[in-house]
């Protein structure tokens, strides 16, 4: 049975969407990966689904959800992606462990959409690392 990872931030358009998206195709089978955040948007970032058809990844169907969703769900690792999802974490009693890891929110990005892309692509990027990172090491 695979760990299972809830990976958190604030709206659940960009950040954590694009993480649990690397961190399913990264974690081959041994991780189940799903985002959540405390006040979803109600919407997948446009160009964060952009930046992620890049890689092969196709988040046309993904939904923003609220972290409640997964409240009685049995979660070894709960990782946090901005400090709003820091302080508004409630506790997940079956949780292993808890990190954070903060990201710039893409979604903050100004300019054309080809220089907001670019952010996007950046973040993806420094997500992805992480990711790998710990998947390769057991920390980031």
């Amino acid at each position: 049975m695979p760990q299972r990872v809830l990976i958190l931030c604030t709206g659940n358009s960009c950040r954590s969407q694009m993480a649990q998206w690397l961190w399913n195709s990264f974690g081959k089978g041994d991780w189940q990966a799903d985002s959540a955040g405390s006040k979803p948007s109600g919407y997948v970032h446009p160009l964060a689904i952009e930046v992620m058809k890049e890689l092969g990844e196709d988040l046309s169907q993904a939904r923003s959800k609220h972290l409640d969703e997964f409240l009685n769900e049995p979660i070894d690792l709960v990782v946090t992606v901005c400090d709003n999802a820091e302080q508004a974490c409630p506790t997940f009693p079956n949780a292993q462990q808890t990190l954070h890891w903060p990201f710039e929110d893409p979604a903050d990005a100004e300019g054309t959409d080809e220089e907001k892309k670019v952010v996007f692509r950046r973040i993806r990027d420094e997500i992805k690392e992480t990711i790998q990172s710990y998947l390769a090491n057991g920390q980031a």
